[in-house]
């Protein structure tokens, strides 16, 4: 399982009975989480003192029956500064496991431009620009892809108070499958891919889909767009029907059964008991030596 533990304003104090115990900076926040299944005793005094607490609804969605935070803050990871803010269905704006795959693919930008590259990174289903700002921070071009105008404001605004709002990012709003295929159309090409899509989703007509039901799809979409000569490929998955082997076989596929692919967990460690409570999955592609090579003649 892969997991950060170089956070600073972000802690995971507790986990017990379908929700977590959270620090968010300076606030805590109780949250529900599936994965959740253990019914420990909470010993931890934070409990009882939350700042934010989210509960589920017994017909669907929920909301923040306690909320006494503002109505935005800031936290920081390294250089970079994200602001959060409580949102519907339980979210703050910042996925704090994805810090360990910010990490890897960072440092296979660093090392890029260090051999005189400017990787061009391509980032799809891309929320509040996690990823973009640590591929931009680590001296990347970015394309940041996402369906929700507010969601890339978002990533503007956290560009911006990361010292990135003049790196060179190109943020657009569409639906990444149709926006890929324009791509394509285009003869455009990336160096690097990161894909976030969501478990499920509606498509530009209003149609509902399931992340397992086109994943393979858009996956051999986004893999069209790679240069001779890629960098990484990087799937994330929320999506318990999606096993990180399956996801691994998907893109190994797409990928022409060239390179190598790494697949795991993401885990965030609990404070209480040192265990890692498993928070989504992905897949890591990168090329081999001699793919490199091959690429590169």
């Amino acid at each position: 399982m892969w997991a950060n533990d170089t956070w600073k304003d972000y802690a995971l104090p507790d986990a017990s009975a379908g929700e977590r115990l959270e620090r968010w900076g300076d606030y805590i926040l109780i949250r529900p989480d599936p994965q959740v299944i253990w019914n420990t005793k909470r010993k931890n005094p934070l409990w009882k003192s939350a700042d934010a607490v989210y509960k589920r609804s017994k017909s669907g969605g929920g909301a923040w029956t306690v909320c006494k935070i503002p109505e935005s803050w800031n936290i920081q990871y390294g250089a970079l500064t994200f602001q959060l803010r409580p949102m519907g269905f339980k979210h703050t704006g910042l996925f704090p496991e994805q810090a360990v795959n910010w990490d890897w693919f960072s440092g296979i930008i660093r090392s890029a431009v260090a051999a005189g590259r400017k990787p061009n990174v391509l980032n799809l289903f891309a929320y509040t620009g996690g990823a973009t700002a640590a591929a931009a921070a680590a001296g990347a071009a970015v394309c940041h892809v996402d369906a929700a105008k507010g969601m890339v404001q978002a990533a503007k605004e956290n560009l911006r108070l990361s010292g990135l709002g003049d790196a060179p990012v190109r943020y657009i709003v569409d639906d990444c499958k149709k926006f890929v295929e324009r791509e394509i159309r285009r003869g455009k090409k990336y160096d690097a891919v990161i894909m976030d899509p969501p478990s499920y989703g509606r498509g530009p007509g209003g149609e509902i889909w399931k992340l397992e039901n086109c994943a393979h799809e858009l996956i051999s979409l986004a893999a069209s767009l790679m240069t001779e000569n890629p960098l990484f490929f990087l799937v994330n998955s929320y999506t318990t029907g999606l096993s990180p082997a399956t996801m691994g076989y998907m893109v190994m596929h797409a990928m022409g059964n060239r390179g190598q692919i790494d697949t795991g967990e993401l885990g965030l460690r609990v404070e209480e008991t040192g265990l890692l409570l498993p928070a989504g999955a992905s897949a890591r592609w990168t090329p081999d030596d001699t793919t490199a090579q091959k690429s590169e003649k």
